[in-house]
Formats: C-alpha cells, structure tokens, sequence
C-alpha cells in the first residue's frame, strides 16, 4: 500500500533521555499552497531539537509534512502551526524550526520559530581551539 498524507505524528521514547543532545532534520520537499493566488509554495525546512522524553518518528513526520501539499496557507501561519504540532507531540526541551521559502516575485521567505520547555537551561557551549 503506498503512503499517504497524515497529521497523525508518531514518537519513541528517547533511549537517551537523561542527556542533552540535538537532533537535526532537514526536509527539503516542502510544499504547499498560497492561499492568495493557489499557486505551490515550495520551501526546505530545517529542524533541529533537543528531546526529552520522546522522539520523533521520521516516517511520520515525513507523511505529516506532506499533508500540507494541498493546504493554502501563509509562510508565517505554516510554520508557526508545524511547530505547534511538533511540541505537542514530543515536547522537547527545544525546538527550533527554520522555513526557507524559494523566491516568488523577487522575494525569499525566511520564517523562524523556537520552543524551549519551562525551566530547561542550555548547556554551556565547547570552543575547541582550532
């Protein structure tokens, strides 16, 4: 059976729970609709998270991002609802979610929006010389 368009967005639970770390996904076939003029909006969108107790499953998430194929809707709207859902379905200790919209009439769309869970502090970052 081939795969279909879902808002259902599955998890696992993270094996490594107790540590911080990033994961980073990069979904370059985004696309979806102006809600203006029905034209496809084709954008790469990068994600990058620290989970805690959950992860994202990457086939769901896959068919969730496709789901917006036939959706009309605002750069600033789709991106903001994306990560909603995202948070909602694994919260994380951070999300990050960065929409680069290709060019329409001259202008490129760079859309960012973060998520940091209550009381989560980043860790210090390392500076090895070079």
């Amino acid at each position: 059976m081939p795969t279909q368009s879902s808002k259902i967005l599955e998890t696992f639970a993270n094996p490594h729970w107790q540590r911080d770390y990033t994961i980073h996904i990069r979904i370059p076939e985004f696309t979806c609709l102006c809600p203006k003029t029905g034209q496809p909006d084709f954008a790469t969108l990068f994600l990058d998270y620290v989970p805690d107790k959950l992860c994202l499953e990457l086939k769901a998430l896959k068919n969730y991002i496709w789901s917006y194929r036939n959706e009309g809707t605002f750069h600033e709207t789709v991106t903001n609802q994306i990560l909603t859902d995202l948070v909602q379905a694994c919260p994380p200790r951070f999300m990050r979610l960065r929409a680069e919209f290709n060019v329409r009439g001259g202008i490129y769309t760079t859309i960012v929006v973060e998520h940091q869970a209550p009381g989560w502090i980043p860790p210090m970052p390392v500076h090895l010389p070079s």
